[in-house]
């Protein structure tokens, strides 16, 4: 006598083990998350203020640069 599993159904209609339904669940949490710093993550032109200031920060410590290739000035710069 064979007994009816109770597994989920996917999208598709496919059967889906705990395993599965666990890790989809856990997959459906990160893309939620991720879509909402997308949406709320300010504006661009703040954003690249930000590290146009950090790459004059950086571009002062000859730690950092020593490391990076010269310009067309012969220094070298970190340039994006």
């Amino acid at each position: 006598m064979a007994i009816k599993g109770k597994a989920a159904k996917s999208a598709t209609g496919a059967s889906m083990s705990k395993y599965d339904v666990e890790v989809e669940g856990r997959l459906q949490a990160l893309e939620s998350s991720v879509h909402s710093h997308k949406s709320g993550g300010g504006d661009v032109a703040s954003l690249e203020a930000k590290v146009d200031a950090l790459i004059e920060i950086l571009n002062r410590s000859t730690a950092v640069t020593q490391h990076c290739p010269k310009n067309a000035d012969g220094i070298r710069t970190i340039s994006l």
